[in-house]
């Protein structure tokens, strides 16, 4: 089983470097993935946890001010990185089709991308659910291989629910599970969307939840070892 640990824009240099210290104290059989900022990316070398990036170029080394390429994160021995988040999709106005270019630009350098998608409420309220994710979903895997598509991991965060400590029914989250399966033959499918060490026990019952993609949970490392706990 997979946790990804999503820091978003946290966690400055000698706060990053005290959570490090922290996370060392978490024991766990399962993989551990860490997503820091790009500033805190060189200062992990855990061996106990795999490295991976919040976003990624569309784009090759080159003329870019600003943005950070796929080639440049393999350096760093990044393993992983994040793609689509909701929060890049609102604030930058991130494409389907942009999110497909970065997934190519990491597979070219052998990084296994984690594809972010989810309805908002209003698309849940309206039963859009299933062509929200088919449409984020056929986009971004566009001219991938089989291969690549087994390779990618999916993590379903539900917009609505990020942040605000309301989930989805079991059913809903199976149903929607089912659906991604239907679509993409991924090997892992994650959780994300307020999964914390309060309702694991709820979200641990789901059958096909491969892993979870956690963000504020991420950050306080006593919760995250209740959460890790209880997934066992």
């Amino acid at each position: 089983m997979i946790i990804a640990l999503n820091n978003k824009s946290n966690l400055e240099k000698e706060e990053f470097k005290k959570y490090l210290e922290e996370l060392k104290t978490v024991e766990t059989t399962e993989t551990l993935i860490l997503c820091p900022t790009f500033l805190n990316i060189s200062m992990v070398s855990n061996s106990n946890i795999k490295l991976g990036s919040q976003n990624v170029s569309v784009s090759d080394n080159g003329a870019y001010t600003g943005e950070i390429s796929a080639s440049q994160l393999k350096s760093y021995q990044v393993e992983y990185a994040i793609v689509g988040h909701s929060e890049r999709r609102e604030y930058q106005r991130e494409t389907n089709e942009e999110i497909n270019k970065k997934i190519k630009q990491l597979f070219k350098n052998d990084i296994t991308p984690i594809l972010c998608i989810g309805e908002t409420l209003e698309e849940r309220k309206q039963n859009k659910v299933n062509k929200v994710l088919e449409e984020e979903l056929t986009i971004a895997t566009r001219d991938l291989t089989e291969e690549e598509k087994k390779r990618l991991i999916i993590a379903y965060e539900p917009i609505w629910s990020i942040g605000t400590g309301v989930i989805p029914t079991n059913e809903q989250i199976e149903e929607v599970f089912q659906e991604i399966k239907r679509l993409v033959p991924a090997s892992y499918i994650l959780y994300g969307g307020s999964a914390n060490e309060e309702n694991i026990d709820q979200l641990k019952q789901i059958p096909s939840i491969n892993g979870y993609l956690l963000g504020g949970l991420s950050l306080k490392v006593d919760k995250l070892k209740v959460f890790i706990e209880k997934l066992h």
